[in-house]
């Protein structure tokens, strides 16, 4: 399975799924490859600090534009994980077209809403052929009950055409920042949190 995690917009918290993601799989005994297609590298520096730290279990080095082409005839691999931004078009359009499925972060507010419309367009535009499966969830979500963005973001999510919304929330929560600047998943950081159970109900649906 190839899934693409990405925004046109920044901010949204893209590396630190894709990194929760891979932590997750790699507990699970999958075999992974990693892209970071971002001019920021934040994927590939997260996974350097989880090296230097000899964390287990291990993830591959993340690799580059030029290696895409080999994804699809890769039998070896259980997952491929790509992180891609708006800072390369080249690099996420080339990746865009040879994912099974595209996961959209999208923080609370009407730009991400609009940014996320211009996403979907640009997905249609390149997978004229065939489009991937097109997730959105919705990630930074505020902690506090009375503040109504997050509710009002979903359900203009829900009425954008062509795209699924998870129904998990990721919150804006200190536990993801933490665990990523040490190297770690949030669920091996604290088994118990609340950030850990939200990406282990985000795990159970994507597979």
């Amino acid at each position: 399975m190839i899934t693409v995690i990405g925004n046109m917009k920044g901010g949204t918290g893209k590396s630190t799924v894709t990194f929760n993601l891979a932590v997750w799989l790699s507990h699970q005994g999958k075999s992974l490859r990693l892209f970071d297609l971002d001019p920021q590298q934040t994927l590939a520096d997260v996974i350097e600090v989880r090296t230097e730290e000899e964390y287990e279990p291990s993830l591959p080095s993340s690799e580059h534009q030029q290696n895409l082409q080999t994804i699809q005839d890769d039998n070896c691999t259980d997952e491929i994980l790509i992180d891609v931004s708006m800072s390369d078009q080249e690099a996420l359009k080339e990746a865009i077209s040879l994912c099974d499925r595209i996961l959209i972060p999208v923080a609370p507010s009407q730009a991400d809403i609009w940014s996320t419309q211009r996403f979907i367009k640009l997905i249609k535009n390149t997978c004229k052929d065939a489009m991937p499966e097109v997730l959105a969830i919705i990630n930074r979500a505020d902690t506090h009950p009375l503040v109504t963005e997050t509710k009002e973001s979903e359900e203009a999510l829900d009425f954008l055409p062509g795209i699924t919304r998870i129904k998990t929330r990721l919150h804006n929560r200190t536990a993801y920042r933490r665990s990523f600047s040490e190297g770690l998943g949030v669920f091996e950081q604290n088994p118990s949190g609340k950030a850990s159970k939200e990406i282990l109900k985000l795990t159970k649906q994507l597979y």
